[in-house]
């Protein structure tokens, strides 16, 4: 080659390569591009085929096939599945070096499907100055749906935030369209019996519909439609949706619609739980356990399942505790640790699992504090919390949330020490805490969460150093506790919580000012 571009047809829109270890996500994605129509008023016509996707298995040390140096040549862009396996594929990193071979100038798009950057990332890929992330299909990531609009959007030449717009707006019509065609169909089957089988034929399809498009609403598009005001749309679907499910036959349901059911009541009554109607949020919750305990029952073996009746134990429980019912409280989040633990049990490297446990380890830890006022208690699940914490952010030190997860944890410990009366065991946590927060904040100095819990630290740190009679601690952490209210007030002044948060934070040091000169404090 005399490094010009390789002559091409442009059959393939793209060529995906992957580990065959991916092969399923591989299809997966295959279908929804090839099958993904394009906005016409974006000035982009039909869909994004060819796709090309199989090759052949290739012996250790081979080169690649006519077949697939073909499929590369007549390829517009590559598309690389990077997965801890992709990144250890020697086919895989042939594919790059080809490609970039007969075409330096074409664009590679890089799709994270497992595992973190640094361990996913062919060095094939890394090395021919590529910006290294185009997609990241992971939970913690972009997830599927933003993912998959970048992709196409890289693929059809687009600004992604014109594919979300469209796909956002698309999905509100339908989902509205489907939920109303759906009751309708209820009421024709209730009115005209003679019609039974066509109308009951016709809200099954319906209701595939409409589970589909509420569990986007739900799960991706929620958060959008937050930030504009839509959540009056949200709680109407919502109702409607609670209604067209209510006593429906569960043998009558295959699994997927099941767990998928149960996923989105959990997610409806995680909504009421935050606006404080928990009269709302139990029953939800109790109809999500009784499909979800069907489902494990049907198959214990099945870890998605026993995931999801994971979820459903751990909100009964919750529901408990905000009510005050310490007994009940106890119950579930123990149901919640046996099932999580089975989890860890079924598949103990899985990163997933293993928060799962931590996070029960928290819920008896916090249970043990605030309702059941029993340091004997909190003190094991703190610290086997802690534990669990500490190990996954050992394994990916860069993880914000998993580093706010574990401070969280120290601060719990801090206050089952204090419960104890261990003050020095107290300040210690609490101190450790503090250095996790700083170092979030460092990284991300904006960030309004790293910040609240920053300035919870500091008033903790300061009513221990108070107790101890050091005032000149207690001076300094109330300060910086001051400081950081009045910096997240500026940026919402709208916040009661942070605003009632620095009127008691100024009262508390009225009171450190007055036990310095010996006044009293009214």
């Amino acid at each position: 080659m005399d490094g010009t571009e390789a002559p091409s047809t442009g059959r393939y829109r793209a060529f995906i390569s992957y580990s065959h270890r991916d092969d399923r996500f591989a299809d997966r994605l295959h279908r929804r591009l090839e099958h993904y129509s394009l906005p016409r008023r974006l000035g982009r016509r039909g869909r994004l085929t060819l796709i090309f996707k199989d090759r052949e298995e290739l012996p250790a040390g081979g080169d690649l096939s006519s077949l697939v140096q073909a499929a590369l040549q007549d390829s517009e862009c590559l598309i690389v599945l990077c997965s801890p396996d992709a990144a250890a594929s020697p086919w895989v990193a042939r594919e790059i070096e080809t490609f970039r071979r007969l075409h330096p100038d074409r664009p590679i798009l890089a799709a994270l499907v497992r595992g973190s950057p640094a361990e996913a990332f062919p060095a094939a890929l890394l090395s021919g100055g590529v910006e290294p992330l185009a997609a990241d299909f992971r939970p913690e990531g972009d997830g599927e749906r933003l993912a998959f609009l970048k992709l196409a959007a890289g693929l059809a030449g687009v600004g992604v935030d014109q594919l979300v717009q469209r796909d956002a707006q698309r999905r509100i019509q339908r989902v509205m369209t489907v939920t109303a065609a759906a009751l309708a169909a209820m009421l024709v089957m209730a009115l005209m019996t003679f019609m039974a089988i066509q109308a009951r034929a016709e809200a099954e399809r319906q209701r595939s519909k409409a589970e589909g498009l509420v569990e986007f609403m739900l799960t991706d598009l929620r958060d959008r439609l937050r930030g504009v005001g839509r959540l009056a749309v949200l709680d109407s679907v919502n109702q409607q949706v609670l209604d067209y499910y209510s006593d429906q036959d569960l043998k009558r349901l295959p699994p997927a619609s099941l767990e998928r059911r149960a996923m989105l009541l959990q997610a409806m009554g995680e909504d009421a739980s935050k606006r404080g109607a928990l009269d709302v949020a139990g029953p939800l919750f109790r109809e999500a356990r009784r499909i979800t305990a069907a489902l494990t029952a049907a198959d214990p073996a099945n870890s998605d399942h026993l995931w999801t009746h994971a979820q459903s134990e751990f909100w009964i429980g919750f529901v408990a505790f905000k009510a005050g019912d310490a007994p009940a409280a106890r119950a579930g989040f123990l149901e919640y640790h046996r099932l999580a633990r089975g989890l860890v049990a079924m598949e103990p490297g899985n990163r997933r699992f293993l928060k799962e446990m931590g996070y029960a380890e928290v819920n008896l830890c916090t249970l043990a504090i605030e309702l059941e006022k029993d340091a004997a208690k909190a003190l094991p699940s703190c610290q086997a919390g802690l534990e669990v914490m500490s190990r996954l952010s050992a394994q990916a030190p860069t993880d914000n949330r998993l580093t706010l997860n574990l401070a969280n944890q120290h601060a719990w410990l801090a206050l089952a020490h204090e419960l104890d009366g261990n003050g020095p065991a107290t300040r210690a946590a609490l101190l450790d805490q503090g250095r996790l927060l700083d170092g979030l904040l460092k990284r991300e100095p904006q960030n309004a969460e790293f910040q609240e819990n920053w300035v919870g630290n500091q008033r903790a740190l300061s009513r221990g150093a108070f107790r101890r009679g050091d005032l000149g601690e207690a001076r300094r952490r109330m300060q910086a506790c001051i400081n950081g209210l009045e910096r997240l007030t500026a940026q919402d002044p709208e916040n009661r919580t942070w605003k009632d948060q620095l009127e008691n934070a100024r009262r508390s040091m009225g009171l450190i000012e007055a036990a310095g000169t010996g006044d009293k404090v009214k």
